[in-house]
């Protein structure tokens, strides 16, 4: 696989905190910091196209909704907005976190949002009306990632408390428990067509879990640093991971590395794959760096890099 760097740019005035892209379309980018602002681009171009202002702390945590209209930030201060992109206004402020809101995802079908944060709990809430509507508890470290099932029956979690866990959106209780090594879980995934979930921790190591069995059904060995981000490929085939200096292409059961590349990406914070391209975007203090890579051309340990400027 060949990754170009195509863009490297400052997007926020001060350190950036969090970036999302857009998963429908691949073309869309959002990063928040310290500057309390959410800037949003076109990916292909370096120009601001959008400036939010109206949050009063630092901006943790983003995520667009599935149809890019709305993209939800969590602050520092514990207080989560969802944003309207049409009419660049505040929808919703919601609070009830003590603190950093680490972590967000849409439900893929109604208008609800789930939260995580450093108080440990995960908040669900509907954001047209009611507020916050369940707050799950059982975790004992900050929430690093959220994922809604694609069905949007569960919720899984992944946690500085060395565990994932898997919920049930209907009656508000854990299914499952998932354990890491004594390390803390950074991100998670559920398989698009599959009842398999990924996670990736920072003992470097990529698992795989049945949620039929809720039993561990493959480990990667670990040879690279901690894991930021999984991403499951749209038809379900191989999983991305990135760390800090490389990308790596998994398959389970039995687990096979596909592909390793040498990326300098600074701290990865999202991977999207669209119409067999690969979009990651990385950041670094106040510079935000996105990659793509063509996924009907492979090469193996290669990278090429321009800079546009």
């Amino acid at each position: 696989m060949i990754i170009d760097l195509i863009e490297e740019f400052p997007s926020n005035a001060g350190a950036v905190n969090c970036l999302s892209i857009g998963h429908k379309s691949g073309k869309v980018l959002a990063t928040g910091g310290e500057d309390k602002k959410v800037n949003l681009f076109a990916i292909g171009k370096t120009n601001c196209i959008l400036s939010l202002r109206g949050h009063s702390t630092s901006v943790e945590s983003l995520r667009f909704n599935g149809t890019e209209n709305l993209v939800a930030a969590g602050s520092q201060g514990g207080v989560l907005k969802i944003w309207d992109l049409e009419a660049s206004k505040v929808l919703r402020t919601l609070s009830g976190h003590k603190c950093n809101v680490r972590s967000l995802d849409f439900h893929p079908f109604g208008e609800i949002i789930a939260s995580g944060s450093m108080d440990t709990n995960i908040k669900l809430w509907d954001f047209r009306r009611k507020g916050c509507i369940f707050t799950y508890k059982g975790h004992s470290g900050t929430i690093n990632n959220l994922r809604f099932s694609p069905d949007g029956k569960w919720i899984a979690s992944a946690s500085d408390d060395n565990t994932a866990r898997l919920w049930d959106m209907s009656t508000g209780r854990q299914i499952a428990e998932f354990p890491h090594n004594f390390s803390s879980v950074n991100t998670v995934e559920f398989h698009p067509i599959d009842f398999l979930l990924v996670t990736g921790g920072s003992d470097k190591t990529v698992k795989f879990w049945d949620l039929e069995t809720l039993k561990m059904v493959d480990t990667t060995d670990g040879d690279c640093g901690p894991i930021r981000t999984v991403f499951v490929h749209p038809d379900g085939t191989c999983v991305y991971a990135s760390c800090q200096d490389y990308l790596k292409v998994y398959g389970w059961e039995p687990t096979v590395c596909f592909d390793t590349v040498n990326v300098a990406w600074g701290r990865p914070g999202d991977i999207v794959v669209y119409q067999n391209e690969l979009v990651g975007a990385s950041f670094h203090q106040s510079n935000v760096s996105i990659f793509i890579a063509d996924l009907q051309v492979s090469f193996i340990f290669s990278i090429r890099i321009n800079f546009f400027f």
